[in-house]
């Protein structure tokens, strides 16, 4: 279990302190540089893609977005399996971080799970 502390002011939480290392694991997500100067053009460039609450906490609790995803979205191993093309120990084995997704495999994963590529490669880079 995660240790995260809420600040409140007037009796609603306001902010949340996370340990550095969940910190790092989801910066990613929410820091864009780009985004940052030129906010401007973040805005127009907006596809509308948000990303539900229940899988950053399902993340922060240390699952794989794949995972993570799968599971928001009700897929059992076998539906994901078969819609993105692999084998269900395949599936499994990037889900527990134990093998690595080729770009090809995780495009299909993607497109087998409606999210952009991003959301599932980010963590992966780590």
């Amino acid at each position: 279990m995660i240790n995260i502390q809420f600040i409140e002011r007037d009796g609603r939480p306001e902010f949340a302190v996370v340990p550095i290392e969940v910190w790092e694991r989801i910066k990613h997500r929410v820091e864009d540089p780009d985004d940052v100067a030129r906010p401007d053009r973040a805005k127009a460039q907006d596809n509308a893609f948000r990303i539900p609450a229940a899988i950053l906490d399902a993340e922060l609790a240390g699952d794989n977005p794949v995972k993570a995803w799968r599971e928001y979205r009700r897929m059992t191993q076998d539906a994901l399996a078969t819609a993105a093309g692999l084998s269900k120990p395949y599936l499994s084995q990037i889900e527990n971080r134990k093998r690595e997704g080729s770009p090809e495999v995780f495009q299909s994963l993607a497109a087998a799970l409606r999210v952009p590529l991003d959301v599932l490669v980010g963590q992966q880079e780590k």
